[in-house]
């Protein structure tokens, strides 16, 4: 999988730009905000749909303009693939296939396998379990569409769900039937959702493992978790036996929504007792070890951007990285940096074909 060339038209602080990339790596260089980050969130854009680091969409648009257009040519299994995501404000985002617009943006999802470190990854430590689901999800689905349809049906369900719950509190009422039919569907989706979560965890943690000692090469033991109510008791079940609580909260408190990730070092949560190094090297643990899983889901070596990595880490662990980089096992690489000559140092260590985009 290699991104050939990328157009940007009012994308974020870009008015006009055209990239030509090398098929190894390619550097961005520069001040901070100078649009390093944005250009790897453009190329973000082509395979997810939207931008990794504003999910307000007309926020994506040059301020002094009315559209944006993002245009990349990839060459997947030998064949040429135009990427078109535009936007205008007042009107729904486009996505275009060679030439051709998803009618769902979900169908879209996993045909460009893309895999992006950056510092805003520390949300994953710092944030609530909506940020760790949103990752496994975005893993699974990558691979497995019907896992996104399950994933995308389960959340109709429950906002329905929830509507009802306040429906009967603002009427004083109750209709355990029409209950009972989201129930039925919650479980039917969400037990689905959750065999799909285990089996994604048995095989990933390995993985994930194997990453972390090649970065850190030290002694500290790490481990992921991960936390379900519906080990223990099935969906429909659990439903039934918090009915009087949800009516209390007029939401759904139980359920694979409420699923959770659990990061420890040492047995002990990462967000407390992990150094700024240790956080950084499992995160970029975590995702190298989404690309592996990526990869042999698919076939395919995702792309990757590294957005200011090197940053925060010390000289043993940056080498570490760019000696994990330098393997065959990866394909094209995206890197920014505020640093042109350490840039180039590192990448010169690599003894791989590159080009750096001063910005």
């Amino acid at each position: 999988m290699n991104l050939n060339t990328l157009s940007l038209v009012n994308y974020k602080n870009f008015e006009s730009q055209v990239f030509d990339f090398d098929a190894k790596i390619n550097c961005f260089v520069g001040a901070n905000g100078i649009g390093k980050t944005n250009a790897l969130d453009a190329i973000y854009h082509l395979a997810f749909g939207k931008s990794y680091f504003n999910p307000i969409a007309t926020q994506n648009i040059n301020h002094n303009a009315e559209f944006f257009v993002v245009d990349g040519h990839f060459t997947k299994n030998e064949r040429t693939e135009k990427i078109i995501v535009s936007l205008k404000r007042g009107q729904k985002k486009v996505i275009k296939r060679n030439a051709k617009v998803y009618e769902k943006f979900s169908e879209h999802i996993g045909f460009i396998p893309l895999v992006i470190i950056s510092p805003a990854d520390r949300d994953l430590i710092i944030e609530g379990s909506d940020t760790r689901r949103k990752f496994i999800d975005s893993v699974i689905s990558q691979s497995d569409k019907s896992y996104l349809t399950e994933l995308i049906n389960y959340n109709k369900v429950l906002t329905q769900r929830n509507a009802l719950l306040k429906y009967f509190a603002l009427n004083n009422t109750f209709n355990k039937d029409t209950l009972a039919i989201y129930n039925e569907q919650l479980h039917t989706y969400g037990s689905e959702i959750f065999k799909k979560r285990a089996a994604f965890l048995k095989t990933f943690i390995p993985i994930f493992k194997a990453r972390y000692e090649a970065i850190s090469q030290s002694k500290e033991t790490i481990d992921l978790t991960y936390k379900s109510d519906l080990f223990d008791i099935e969906l429909n079940e659990l439903l039934n036996k918090t009915i009087n609580k949800d009516k209390a909260l007029q939401y759904t408190s139980v359920g694979t929504h409420k699923d959770d990730l659990i990061f420890l070092i040492d047995s002990f949560p990462i967000k407390k007792f992990g150094s700024q190094g240790q956080q950084k090297s499992f995160l970029i643990a975590l995702k190298l070890a989404q690309f592996d899983f990526i990869k042999q889901q698919s076939g395919v070596s995702p792309i990757l951007l590294l957005d200011d990595i090197f940053d925060k880490l010390d000289e043993n662990r940056v080498a570490q990285i760019i000696k994990l980089v330098d393997d065959a096992h990866f394909g094209q690489i995206f890197i920014s940096d505020t640093h042109a000559e350490r840039t180039e140092d590192v990448i010169k260590q690599t003894h791989q074909s590159y080009k750096i985009f001063k910005l």
